[in-house]
């Protein structure tokens, strides 16, 4: 049966049938990058990990005088016993009131004023084929604290132990922080230890309330991102680094950034009304500053060819159709017609220009990887069209197709803002000459030949039978 229409119909349930190894090839292409994500981040971690600055913040301890009656055994005071009941033998007990001081919910006080300023350093650390960016940072903050609200938030008789505040700034691993942490308040240095519990630092501060001036200098490691919390009633953040390619993220976007091939710097204002998160609390919110309010940059890598070859493995069925279409076009109503299986070889083919741009990708870039399967791909399919197929001098349709396929995945691959409409374009196009093509198509055809099978091949057909030999003349 050689009518174009069952033929379309066959291509076109082997177009589907390409779905599987496609389908396959976008598991593997998953597969490496988690792999390379993992390896990411377990190089990102031994160095110091993702950092988030979070604090300062000052805790001011409360105390409250508070009237107990307390119920305690008679004492006879000549013989130190206690007295008994006459009648019962029981202890006589009185009672009295009893003034105690009680510690109460302390006070949590966050900056005034906050002043950041971030400057980091990158460099590329390597683990087998994958390289990690990874930075030094140098973080100089500057604040101020309301010591003068603290009381508004007392209830009852409650008073504020000055001399007991403590500073404390969180860091997401005291093993990122590098070099001499510094706290200077008014220009004098203070000791910085440890956070008991948790990450970070402390400073016992004694009374905070004739302090004005704090700058704390920190040296820290890190990989894949640097945030900062808002905590400021009013928070200025500038950030400099040598990366070229940063992405901002986080609650808030900067001001305005200058990105170069050098690096870039961007700069952040956040006022109060902004961020929903008090100055002064009788709980600790770092938690919720940390969740709502963080902000900053990842040190974003462009070149994600597992990205690519994904999206390549994904938009794989267009260009494996297209490639079908082509050849059941241009071969025309020749004796043979392409058998399926060659169909699937071709499309088998294409599926394996995915996985080999990713492994040669990983080793030289995606440039020159895209370069090499494209070429091998193309160069691979047009012998098979010359030779296997037997298309003649119709083979360089086969390969002119071919070159514009991959020259438009290229562009679907290199730019995801021009992806839909570069596909969606090369497909719209191919359909219209597709119908231009067939527009005097007798899609039905000619009956089928007695003895013709699928495709124009023939059956073989069955030998006659011997004639029966002539009966022997004595018999006639």
């Amino acid at each position: 049966m050689r009518s174009p229409g069952f033929r379309f119909l066959v291509v076109g349930l082997l177009i589907l049938a390409m779905f599987i190894p496609l389908m396959m090839v976008s598991d593997i292409v998953n597969s490496r990058r988690s792999y390379s994500q993992s390896t990411v981040s377990s190089v990102g971690a031994e160095w110091g990990g993702p950092q988030l600055l979070s604090g300062p913040q000052v805790m001011i301890p409360v105390r409250e005088a508070v009237q107990v009656t307390v119920t305690r055994d008679v004492v006879d005071p000549v013989t130190g016993r206690v007295v008994l009941h006459a009648e019962s033998g029981q202890p006589i007990r009185e009672s009295f009131e009893e003034t105690r001081i009680e510690a109460r919910a302390p006070v949590f006080l966050y900056p005034d004023q906050f002043d950041v300023a971030l400057s980091s350093q990158t460099q590329l650390r390597h683990r087998g084929i994958f390289q990690v960016p990874v930075y030094q940072a140098e973080a100089v903050l500057e604040f101020t604290f309301p010591t003068g609200e603290a009381e508004s938030v007392l209830r009852g008789q409650e008073e504020l132990i000055w001399d007991e505040a403590a500073l404390s700034m969180v860091v997401t691993a005291n093993r990122a922080l590098r070099g001499e942490a510094v706290l200077e308040i008014d220009g004098k240095a203070v000791a910085l230890e440890p956070k008991p519990k948790g990450s970070g630092i402390q400073a016992a501060l004694g009374d905070p309330q004739g302090m004005k001036a704090f700058r704390l200098s920190l040296g820290l490691n890190g990989a894949e991102w640097l945030q900062v919390a808002a905590v400021g009633r009013t928070t200025r953040v500038t950030m400099q680094s040598d990366w070229p390619d940063p992405s901002f993220q986080g609650a808030f976007l900067p001001d305005g950034s200058d990105i170069s091939e050098i690096g870039f710097s961007a700069d952040w204002t956040i006022p109060h009304l902004a961020r929903n998160l008090p100055q002064v609390a009788r709980e600790n919110h770092d938690g919720r500053a940390r969740a709502d309010t963080a902000f900053g940059v990842a040190f974003y890598q462009p070149n994600d060819f597992y990205q690519k070859a994904w999206r390549a493995a994904r938009y794989g069925i267009l260009f494996v159709g297209l490639t079908f279409l082509t050849v059941l076009l241009i071969e025309g109503q020749r004796e043979k017609p392409v058998h399926p299986v060659q169909y699937i070889l071709i499309g088998l083919a294409q599926a394996t220009f995915t996985l080999l741009m990713l492994a040669y990708a990983e080793q030289i870039g995606f440039g020159p990887a895209y370069l090499l399967a494209a070429g091998a791909t193309i160069a691979v399919l047009v012998m098979f069209g010359a030779v296997g197929l037997k298309l003649g001098k119709r083979t360089w349709v086969l390969g002119a197709m071919l070159v514009v396929l991959y020259a438009v995945l290229f562009l679907i691959l290199y730019s995801t803002d021009y992806a839909l409409i570069a596909g969606s374009t090369l497909a719209f196009l191919a359909l219209a000459a597709t119908m231009f093509v067939t527009r005097n198509e007798e899609w039905y055809g000619p009956p089928r030949e007695p003895g013709q099978g699928w495709f124009g091949r023939r059956k073989v057909a069955a030998a006659p039978a011997p004639a029966p030999a002539p009966a022997p003349k004595d018999q006639q």
